[in-house]
């Protein structure tokens, strides 16, 4: 802490220039490129339009990285989270060693991922820490989806976390050898979609750099972000041709090729445009994607005639339809309730997830963008095994969600949610609650039933997750304590 009526040495972002309006204070100009004649430039609109309100959120600011007072810093680190590189070392070294602690409770972080700390001393409130790609140009491609990956997991997580502001760091470090400006490339694309798709809630980005990352990072930032109509004309020639898909993510040309059952046929324009729509974001590769004849297999399964296998694929199609809607479609409103969010890890490393009954309003939202958001969040934390923790504390009848909206829930979603869900803690339950679940459980959701656990406190759950590794909304712990008196941690004695 500063002494007292001492100048605090974090840097407050509220007294640094926007960069919209830095227009004019650089002192720079864009070279225009005589060769392309106006009319030629202006018969293609730019795909990143001049826009004041998302320039107004953007700062770029030379320095410190760990003095910003942000809600949250980023940290580049690598797979295990002990990564030696400058903009970690100083993270670390204002955080102070509470970060490493908690840091080793992660258990590391892949490629692309993005996990979240406190930030302890750090004037920022949270630390988000993701693992750049190492570059190798014969795998340029899946160097630059992963680096996508970091930009876009970071967004992702500071919109769920209704985070106001947000400081990055260059995640691609020298020592990973990404080329700088290939990476400030990808960087200024994927966080310019995500502002104009789902950023409502974010109110700033700060891209940190040091003098010598700042010449690119200037240079490039009017192909994305320009500052007036001049600026977007004059830099709509230099930006690339590959700019990714509508989030900024590459698209590697090979994997959008096709292959139809019948080329020529012209028969239910309607369906096959829906289908190709479908076809065009999901899966691994063209070949995995070869079907038959789909209204043929519909008929089938409506006569029980259907294989298993075929009906899984089937299966897999329709989820794969709602996962490309929930990429697509802004949720942000579903985020700010804070309903659904990602805590640590149980007593076994598994990932827990939890679920605050009373910040559903099932009355005033719009429940299928809650089944699209429910999808989107959970989707790559169902992969591995993972534990709910549903807090059912002082929830009323407007926070009840109707048993055919979860019925309906339960069929859409991928297998591997059913899977990997290992246990699901049903917390202040009412004997009511208890009952309906009962009966849920039994004729509706069989799979489900063997793997509820009702908790009377917090006492219970914290046998089964650590108080540390989860983070409970203060009115569950005031009803706890006021009704089943203050939790006191065990201590191992001293004899």
């Amino acid at each position: 802490m500063d002494p007292l009526g001492a100048r605090s040495q974090f840097v407050d972002i509220q007294t640094l220039p926007t960069w919209q309006q830095q227009l004019g204070e650089d002192g720079e100009e864009i070279v225009r490129d005589e060769s392309d004649s106006l009319p030629s430039q202006q018969a293609f609109p730019s795909p990143f339009p001049f826009r004041p309100d998302i320039n107004r959120k953007i700062i770029l600011f030379t320095g410190d990285l760990a003095l910003l007072n942000c809600t949250a810093i980023v940290n580049t680190s690598n797979e295990s989270l002990n990564d030696k590189n400058l903009v970690s070392d100083s993270i670390h070294q204002l955080a102070g060693p509470e970060l490493r602690d908690e840091l080793l409770k992660l258990k590391g972080c892949r490629t692309g991922e993005a996990k979240l700390t406190k930030g302890f001393n750090l004037a920022a409130r949270f630390i988000i820490h993701t693992v750049g790609p190492k570059y190798k140009a014969k795998y340029r491609t899946a160097a630059e989806s992963s680096l996508y990956s970091c930009y876009r997991n970071i967004m992702q997580l500071a919109a769920e976390q209704s985070m106001a502001s947000v400081g990055f760091c260059v995640v691609s470090t020298t020592k990973r050898g990404y080329p700088l400006e290939d990476a400030t490339h990808i960087a200024f694309r994927t966080v310019r979609r995500f502002l104009e798709n789902h950023g409502n809630s974010i109110e700033t980005v700060v891209f940190a750099v040091s003098d010598t990352e700042e010449s690119v990072y200037k240079k490039l930032l009017p192909l994305y972000y320009p500052r007036s109509e001049e600026e977007e004309e004059a830099c709509l020639p230099l930006i690339p041709a590959d700019i990714g898909n509508s989030e900024g993510e590459p698209v590697v040309p090979e994997r959008q090729i096709r292959i139809a059952e019948k080329p020529g046929s012209l028969e239910d324009d309607a369906e096959e445009e829906t289908l190709e729509l479908d076809l065009g974001q999901v899966g691994n590769h063209a070949f995995a994607r070869m079907e038959g004849d789909v209204d043929k297999q519909r008929k089938q399964i409506l006569q029980g005639q259907m294989s298993e296998a075929a009906m899984q694929k089937q299966h897999q199609r329709n989820y794969n339809r709602w996962l490309c809607r929930a990429r697509a479609e802004d949720l942000s409103d579903i985020a700010a309730l804070k309903a659904l969010y990602q805590t640590g890890v149980d007593m076994c490393g598994r990932t827990v997830m939890v679920v605050v009954g009373r910040n559903i309003p099932v009355t005033l939202i719009d429940l299928e963008k809650a089944l699209l958001y429910f999808i989107h969040v959970m989707d790559h934390i169902t992969v591995k095994e993972y534990v709910m923790v549903y807090f059912h504390t002082l929830t009323g009848e407007h926070n009840h969600l109707d048993s055919d909206f979860l019925k309906n829930l339960y069929d859409i979603v991928d297998a591997k949610f059913k899977r990997n869900l290992k246990a699901f803690y049903f917390v202040h339950p009412t004997f009511r609650s208890k009952v309906s679940t009962w009966f849920f459980t039994t004729f509706s959701v069989s799979g489900m039933k063997d793997k509820v656990r009702y908790l009377d406190n917090l006492h219970q759950l914290f046998t089964c997750i650590k108080p540390e590794q989860i983070d409970i909304p203060p009115f569950v712990l005031e009803y706890d304590a006021r009704v089943n008196g203050p939790y006191y941690p065990a201590q191992s004695s001293g004899l």
